[in-house]
């Protein structure tokens, strides 16, 4: 089997910087961070299971006040996806541009997005929890993954951060295990949550132990769902709809 290349790279409309203003406004050396990279399904967007619809996309909520806090602080933003639709036949590129495109209508322009293609048999090293996806885009940025930040939604976003060296941070849905929470150094309990504890580098107390916490922050304790197959991360109870001409999936794959 040949091995795969890696995830694709596109930058948005205001070249690899994604801001209108000089990046890193703030001070390089600094609190702050020098990016901060999102997950899309389930964090920016509402998850649809290998959705190539660009009519589908709805914005989390408080997702595009959220995105502009960080670029208003003149820190570029990225987005770092698994789309393994595409490796399954049930997407094809220009579905995964359509609704990028449509992203960013909705949310602003991102500076990068880092999409792994590939399906999880395939080993690649950009599938999250692979770090390759946040070390891309760390790249493309010309930040160091030590100053990048990874709001996501489930452990493997975090368990990314981590193998990339970045900082993880988790605002669990539905579909977030209370294990993934537990284990998650930082919780937020939505998105404009998460990005308050980016932007404000007094640290937030906690027990001792406990994972550091944002006052409106998730307790671990929300509804879990199936588990996906062993050692790959599981998004969806089951796929809503499969695309006309294509099998339905088995319960608890992931994306």
């Amino acid at each position: 089997m040949t091995r795969p290349t890696g995830p694709w790279l596109l930058s948005g409309p205001y070249g690899p910087t994604g801001v209108r203003q000089p990046p890193h406004a703030h001070d390089p050396g600094g609190p702050l961070p020098a990016a901060v990279l999102f997950d899309r399904d389930g964090t920016l967007v509402a998850d649809v299971p290998y959705n190539g619809d660009p009519a589908r996309v709805t914005p989390m909520p408080r997702a595009r006040e959220a995105v502009e806090a960080v670029r208003a602080a003149g820190i570029p933003v990225g987005v770092v996806t698994n789309q393994s639709g595409v490796a399954r036949g049930l997407l094809s590129p220009r579905q995964v541009e359509d609704v990028r495109l449509r992203v960013e209508e909705l949310l602003g322009p991102f500076a990068v997005w880092a999409v792994c293609p590939h399906g999880p048999g395939e080993g690649c090293g950009c599938r999250k929890p692979a770090p390759g996806l946040v070390l891309a885009a760390c790249r493309r940025l010309a930040v160091p993954p030590e100053r990048t930040v990874l709001i996501g939604d489930i452990g493997a976003d975090v368990e990314a951060a981590r193998a990339a060296g970045a900082r993880g941070l988790l605002v669990p849905t539905a579909v977030t295990r209370p294990e993934e929470t537990a284990a998650a150094e930082t919780t937020a309990a939505d998105l404009f949550a998460a990005v308050r504890l980016v932007l404000d580098p007094a640290p937030v107390a906690a027990p001792a132990g406990q994972p550091r916490r944002d006052p409106g922050a998730v307790t671990g304790e929300g509804r879990s769902s199936p588990a996906g197959p062993v050692g790959e991360p599981r998004r969806h109870r089951a796929p809503a709809a499969v695309p006309r001409g294509h099998p339905a999936l088995p319960t608890g794959e992931p994306r």
